[in-house]
């Protein structure tokens, strides 16, 4: 499509990112009308009461070992128990491995879930797509990531999106399957905003908050008008998909570039350096500070990925042998990053009256085998792991369910992947029982039938 107003050259809507939708001069003048959501708080499908809940996801992609983190078994053979010594914690009912020390100081605050499972292979994506989604992607049906239906479900609140992932998107898992990070069958409007750049930086700016360099304010204005106009007359072109894409496209886009607030959110040089240092001059510290910056501008849901790949990175992904990583790699690099930014951002919530609307939830594909491999590490295991909540109603200092002595299946208490995502929407207020358009229109169930929260968590 070409720039009618200017010096925009051709492109194909393709592959564009959201600030081309205003290069691209024709886009700019589709004449779409704002999409409408769905009347959920008419409908009884949320809950008013819950209006002002927001929720961080932290995905841990790599996969933490349970048995080397938050569900040790000291009394078991060296070769299950690993290295690692149990330490006493806040919370006074559970201990965790001597690797998260700043864990342990703030563990009234978050609960552990540690008999966690799903069916799905043992393979990264499919990991991403059970515990993000609830569901297993089969027959060519993709999905929504569970912060794409809270967009769906209530929209946004500000000038931010209501769905940002932090600091992009999942890049490769090694099965060449979607990740679970998009709007699935809702459709691509609800993918979630991805930052696309490392807030650690020092020159670190948003890219989408940046107009492009050949396009003043004034002639972005221009185009809104020139849109507005056509607008009028494009009744039929409006009803379709495509243009209801573009029509959102384009009003995420100048609404991000702007708005004050949204500029202000993203901001983090309004912070004091005390406070950064505190969460740690590292590409996943800052993350969690600029996702409670992003929930205090008005964002509902925030997806932060504590790592991109699991190759050729230092990661939660404890093989043992390159390119993954040994489990001194673990102790000495990835632990002390973590600890320090997740223990930071749950201080920091509960500093600033944040904590009782904010569920901060602790996810990933599965766990790790019981048995130390001959590298020195563990393998995949999706057969029993640890997830861990705190905020958002969550009640502080539990350890609910159990996994067996060798922490190979669980043993009390097993909760699904389907009864994580539950859990989610719960605190976020939704009903479990709300239907969603899926593929061709059909009714399709929010969680699957019969999941429904971790209710020990909230009583």
């Amino acid at each position: 499509m070409l720039d009618l107003i200017g010096r925009g050259k051709a492109q194909t809507c393709n592959g564009t990112t959201r600030r081309d939708f205003l290069q691209v001069g024709t886009l700019g003048m589709l004449g779409l009308g704002l999409p409408s959501y769905v009347a959920a708080r008419e409908a009884g499908k949320v809950d008013p009461a819950k209006e002002d809940h927001s929720c961080i996801m932290i995905f841990n992609l790599g996969a933490p070992s349970q048995l080397d983190t938050f569900d040790m078994k000291p009394d078991a053979p060296a070769e299950v128990r690993g290295p690692f010594k149990p330490i006493s914690t806040a919370s006074g009912e559970f201990q965790i491995s001597e690797i998260l020390p700043q864990h342990a100081k703030i563990a009234d605050k978050f609960s552990l879930v540690r008999s966690c499972f799903h069916r799905g292979a043992a393979v990264h994506d499919a990991g991403w797509q059970m515990m993000q989604t609830g569901r297993l992607f089969t027959g060519g049906v993709n999905y929504p990531h569970a912060g794409a239906v809270v967009d769906y479900l209530r929209g946004r609140r500000s000038d931010l999106p209501a769905h940002v992932v932090l600091p992009e998107t999942m890049g490769r898992g090694g099965g060449n399957l979607p990740n679970g990070q998009a709007g699935g069958f809702l459709g691509k409007r609800y993918d979630p905003f991805a930052l696309m750049a490392d807030p650690s930086q020092p020159n670190f700016q948003v890219p989408d908050l940046l107009p492009p360099d050949s396009i003043g304010q004034a002639r972005i204005d221009r185009r809104r008008k020139m849109r507005e106009i056509v607008e009028q007359t494009m009744t039929n072109f409006e009803s379709s998909e495509t243009a209801q894409l573009l029509d959102g496209s384009f009003e995420s886009a100048y609404r991000m570039m702007t708005s004050p607030e949204a500029r202000n959110a993203f901001d983090l040089a309004k912070e004091p350096m005390k406070v950064r240092e505190r969460y740690g001059m590292n590409r996943f510290g800052q993350c969690c500070l600029l996702a409670r910056r992003l929930i205090e501008g008005g964002v509902r849901f925030v997806t932060i990925n504590t790592f991109l790949t699991v190759f050729n990175e230092i990661t939660w992904d404890i093989h043992g042998s390159k390119p993954f990583t040994s489990i001194e790699g673990m102790r000495d690099i990835v632990a002390p990053m973590y600890d320090q930014g997740y223990s930071a951002l749950i201080e920091d919530l509960a500093d600033r009256g944040m904590i009782d609307s904010t569920l901060v939830a602790c996810l990933a594909e599965f766990g790790r085998t019981p048995k130390v491999n001959p590298a020195g590490g563990r393998d995949h295991w999706p057969q029993c792991f640890t997830t861990y909540f705190a905020g958002g109603g969550v009640q502080g200092g539990r350890a609910i369910g159990a996994s067996d002595p060798n922490g190979a299946v669980p043993a009390e208490r097993p909760a699904a992947a389907d009864e994580v995502v539950a859990t989610i929407f719960h605190s976020l207020g939704l009903d479990l029982d709300t239907e969603l358009p899926g593929p061709a229109g059909r009714p399709f169930p929010l969680v699957n039938f019969g999941a429904r929260e971790i209710h020990e968590l909230f009583s």
